[in-house]
């Protein structure tokens, strides 16, 4: 694996691992979100 291919997996990583986590604060917030969102305004 060179340099290049190196690269472009760790950016697909750090892009794949970042959506997962907004998955899953979306997942453990959607109980919790009209008290946050109500709270907004």
């Amino acid at each position: 694996m060179n340099n290049q291919t190196r690269h472009v997996f760790r950016d697909f990583s750090i892009a794949l691992l970042l959506s997962l986590i907004i998955i899953l604060l979306v997942i453990l917030t959607a109980d919790a979100s009209p008290q946050w969102i109500y709270q907004g305004f």
